[in-house]
């Protein structure tokens, strides 16, 4: 009888190797400490699961910002020189990707905040989050909710993007603004212009003349941004409408895929953040494998690994393709970005611009 105890305790209470001292305990906010909100997205590294995520991707984006500050080497400026969107040269050259919804909702403002005080060095996004953000600065988007019924939206007229409404009446206003832009386009075209999707955003930016614009800051900074599926959405019916008066604006992608490609083989250094998946996260993770693979990366999306995707797959894939180094150490944060990413804004682009680069 004492040996089959004495196997059962073997099989249950298996004796344990002893961790390494310095490995992390667990260890969350104590509100008897009083509601002190840096002190709680401090703990959340020591949190576990998603939260230890989060602080891991505070840690990295804090070295991407970090690396920025650090003076460039002699090779270093010798290859930005070459770079034919002419920035001003940083030691860490930050891509920042994000599906459109990111510009339908709130996020939106973070969004502009980053590119108002130039905080990140190129865009990447599709046609929604390129025509929503010129939307809004002519109509507002409403809050509704999950279960509105779509039969019933549709008689109204409204679009539902998640919990949140967009009158037809909306389009209709960005139609009476983007056709005339097109139509000069199209002029400039006849005498030689040739215009990218890119140049095709900035362009918008600066005619939208509007502070609450992110492609506005965009245009005013430099900030290169490129939507390489930008005909999938209302811009694409509009450039549609075009030809059926006769116009036809032609966008050289591949001059687009040119510049951004360029923009990661003459980085000294390279981060990727990257909310959301599709041809945003893959455009960017594959301009990085032209260099080898970028040095920090974080990702935020709530896709898993096990349809193949691309969307859902964690950065070890993007190693294996040479789109993330080696020696990196990325993070992907399961959650859905738009409570995430402001969160992670508040804990490292918004220190440094108040510190480094306060107006």
């Amino acid at each position: 009888m004492n040996n089959i105890l004495e196997e059962f305790q073997n099989f249950v209470l298996t004796t344990s190797e002893a961790l390494p001292e310095d490995t992390p305990v667990v260890k969350g906010y104590d509100f008897n400490q009083g509601i002190d909100y840096e002190k709680l997205l401090d703990s959340f590294k020591f949190t576990g699961f998603q939260s230890t995520n989060f602080g891991l991707a505070v840690e990295e984006i804090n070295e991407m910002l970090q690396c920025k500050l650090q003076p460039i080497s002699e090779e270093g400026k010798e290859k930005q020189s070459f770079n034919p969107i002419k920035r001003e040269p940083t030691n860490c050259t930050i891509f920042l990707g994000f599906t459109s919804n990111l510009i339908s909702a709130g996020t939106r403002e973070v969004l502009c905040y980053l590119a108002e005080h130039n905080l990140v060095d190129v865009m990447v996004t599709t046609a929604g989050g390129i025509e929503e953000d010129f939307i809004k600065c002519l109509c507002p988007t409403y809050i509704g909710r999950f279960d509105l019924q779509g039969r019933d939206l549709r008689r109204r007229g409204i679009n539902r993007t998640g919990n949140l409404l967009v009158p037809n009446s909306n389009y209709c206003k960005f139609e009476d603004w983007l056709t005339p832009i097109i139509d000069e386009m199209c002029e400039e075209q006849k005498q030689g212009k040739i215009y990218t999707p890119s140049k095709f955003i900035a362009r918008l930016g600066k005619e939208i003349d509007n502070p609450e614009s992110v492609y506005y800051w965009a245009y005013k900074n430099n900030i290169p941004v490129f939507c390489p599926a930008l005909t999938d959405g209302s811009i694409g019916d509009n450039l549609f409408f075009s030809t059926l008066k006769g116009q036809n604006l032609i966008l050289d992608i591949v001059e687009d895929i040119r510049l951004l490609n360029l923009q990661a083989m003459q980085a000294v250094n390279s981060g990727m953040i990257i909310l959301g998946g599709g041809v945003t996260k893959h455009h960017i993770c594959n301009a990085n494998l032209m260099r080898n693979g970028a040095n920090w990366s974080v990702f935020v999306n709530v896709a898993s690994e096990f349809d193949g995707s691309d969307s859902g797959a964690r950065p070890d894939e993007a190693i294996s393709w040479g789109k993330i180094q080696v020696d990196a150490h990325p993070t992907k944060i399961y959650g859905e970005a738009s409570f995430i990413f402001p969160l992670l804004v508040a804990k490292t682009f918004a220190p440094f611009q108040q510190k480094y680069r306060p107006k």
